[in-house]
């Protein structure tokens, strides 16, 4: 679960101004994380996470940019340790995946910013992605295959 929890961290802190500890702690706990302070603590430092200013000038936890190609490797042992199989229908892509994880690897496939992919949406095992046409679903099956086979 920790890789689940982090890659729901980095989802966290993209899409708000996390200031805090605490305020981290809140929103993992509002997704469905048993968290404490500790946790969320040892996941920072682990993670290399950052404190910068924001736009409304307070400051707000962020990944290192140099961190970059760590957290590509860290996106793909998500997905690695999630990811069963996939197949296309139309133009979704349906992945399935080890029970429990499937909202971590939604997190990762939506971090990983492809423009083929509209949207996901994630059940306890499974993920649909939207993509644009039923031959980028395609593609993009073959590229998610390929990344998983490359590392």
């Amino acid at each position: 679960m920790k890789l689940a929890r982090q890659a729901e961290i980095l989802k966290l802190i993209h899409e708000y101004d996390i200031e805090t500890q605490e305020e981290l702690a809140r929103k993992l706990e509002e997704n469905g994380f048993e968290v404490t302070q500790a946790t969320v603590s040892r996941d920072i430092r682990e993670m290399k996470l950052t404190k910068v200013t924001g736009e409304n000038g307070h400051l707000r936890y962020t990944l290192l940019q140099n961190q970059a190609q760590d957290t590509a490797g860290r996106y793909v042992r998500v997905l690695k340790d999630a990811v069963l199989g996939m197949d296309t229908a139309d133009n979704l892509l349906v992945v399935k995946t080890v029970a429990g994880m499937a909202m971590a690897a939604a997190a990762v496939i939506d971090e990983m910013n492809w423009g083929e992919i509209v949207g996901c949406i994630a059940g306890d095992n499974t993920i649909f992605c939207a993509v644009r046409s039923r031959e980028e679903a395609i593609r993009v099956m073959d590229k998610f295959r390929k990344m998983l086979e490359t590392f």
